[in-house]
């Protein structure tokens, strides 16, 4: 899937695609790491240190699947930049620990730079206490000259950003 989208994106066949790798309750089994247990169900580890450890090797295979998609897009050449610095690429998850169901200090890469208006390289912390997920999402809009008022529970702009 990450192949057909750096295809569609250098086709100009679309500039905008979404990939989930799991739904959040799933249950998918990563055999081809060795993971026969069911995702969803580890995740309630309850601190279990032979579940963790299973966790944390999806989180790397998952990840390393992540760089790939990235060094693809970076190998792909657009005038005097690539695709990947024209682009912002958005992942992560809505939830940053699933044995407590907590959906703070999520954790979100954004890669690429937007046609150089994202200063890439750097640890973005917003200020404020609990800054919705929707906030980042306006700014990403915006950047994209799509501007909206609010997204879901959306406060504002993610100013840190740009």
């Amino acid at each position: 899937m990450y192949d057909l989208m750096v295809i569609g994106f250098q086709t100009d066949t679309t500039r905008v695609a979404t990939f989930m790798l799991d739904n959040a309750g799933g249950n998918r089994r990563y055999s081809e790491i060795g993971i026969k247990d069911a995702h969803h169900q580890m995740s309630h580890h309850r601190n279990q240190t032979d579940l963790v450890e299973k966790l944390q090797k999806i989180d790397q295979y998952l990840v390393e699947q992540f760089a790939y998609f990235l060094g693809k897009l970076d190998s792909v050449k657009e005038g005097e930049h690539t695709l990947l610095d024209n682009s912002m690429i958005l992942y992560g998850s809505g939830i940053s620990d699933g044995n407590r169901h907590r959906h703070e200090d999520l954790p979100i890469v954004l890669a690429g730079s937007a046609g150089g208006r994202i200063e890439t390289g750097r640890l973005i912390q917003p200020e404020g206490k609990e800054v919705p997920m929707g906030n980042l999402f306006l700014s990403m809009l915006d950047l994209m000259g799509s501007p909206v008022e609010s997204i879901g529970d959306s406060s504002g702009r993610l100013k840190e950003l740009v």
